[in-house]
């Protein structure tokens, strides 16, 4: 027989406590995010959900389409050959403006992806004409992307595991390229090697899988900081060491794979910076 509720002094039926549920689900902006609610379960970090960034990247598709189906000559560079290039990457501009200059003016992560896409959009436009003798100027923009990539990443938490990983690929890759490289190129990709295995390090270090604190923002960023560095090392290996099969192909598509990787996962940076704040 089931027991009788308990009867509180003024001869009521006393109901049992009910425990809040251990999660909500919130409308942000545009997308639904999980928010722990059980104190017990307040070290967590939010789930964000993608819902309807899709529509937004449409443009974005849609140029990169452009981009290869037009698929201009590199040897006859122009200005509207530079625009196409670039397309896809003002895309991506108004991609992160779309979610509103209050999001932006909020989030400096948001802020530092968006800078670093207009120097890629500089970076492309210069190796346009890099035959021309601009090659410098693009790797100068890229550079200063990856500065600003590593930072929007933060330095929390360290993951000295990963860092020595890349480390290690990183010389490994210079001690391919060093027998080739003569002048200044000699320190200078050594310094862009350098700048760009930073960030793919900082990217990498945000995804902790093993312990549940990832997102799919975190995961976005990873997956674009080693497209990046895939990208990058084409180009170099291309430019300085022997012809690689299908090249550009090879370059672009992972260059523009990585952008739009890195750019959605400024979509919900505030919940990556309060992660890193508690880690």
């Amino acid at each position: 027989m089931a027991p009788t509720p308990a009867l509180s002094d003024h001869g009521r039926t006393s109901l049992p406590d009910l425990k809040p549920p251990a999660f909500i689900v919130v409308r942000r902006s545009h997308t639904i995010v999980i928010m722990a609610t059980d104190p017990l379960h307040d070290d967590l970090p939010a789930i964000p959900l993608v819902k309807s960034e899709g529509p937004k990247l449409v443009p974005f598709f849609k140029a990169t389409c452009v981009y290869f189906v037009l698929w201009l000559p590199t040897s006859s560079p122009s200005w509207f050959s530079a625009l196409i290039k670039c397309l896809p990457i003002f895309c991506l501009w108004v991609f992160l403006l779309a979610h509103g200059f209050s999001f932006l003016g909020a989030h400096s992560s948001a802020r530092k992806i968006l800078a670093g896409l207009i120097f890629s959009a500089l970076g492309d436009a210069f190796l346009i004409w890099q035959e021309q003798g601009y090659f410098v100027h693009g790797l100068l923009m890229f550079a200063i992307t990856h500065i600003l990539y590593s930072s929007a990443f933060g330095m929390k938490p360290i993951n000295v595991r990963a860092g020595l990983v890349i480390t290690a690929v990183s010389a490994l890759c210079y001690l391919l390229l060093y027998p080739y490289l003569s002048g200044p190129f000699t320190y200078l990709v050594a310094v862009y090697i350098a700048l760009i295995g930073f960030m793919g390090w900082r990217a990498i270090a945000g995804l902790q899988l093993t312990n549940d604190l990832w997102t799919w923002t975190k995961l976005s960023a990873c997956l674009g900081a080693m497209l990046f560095m895939v990208s990058d090392l084409t180009i170099a290996v291309n430019k300085f060491c022997f012809p690689v099969p299908h090249s550009r192909a090879i370059i672009m598509a992972t260059y523009y794979a990585a952008q739009m990787l890195i750019a959605l996962s400024a979509v919900e940076c505030q919940d990556a910076e309060v992660s890193r704040k508690r880690t």
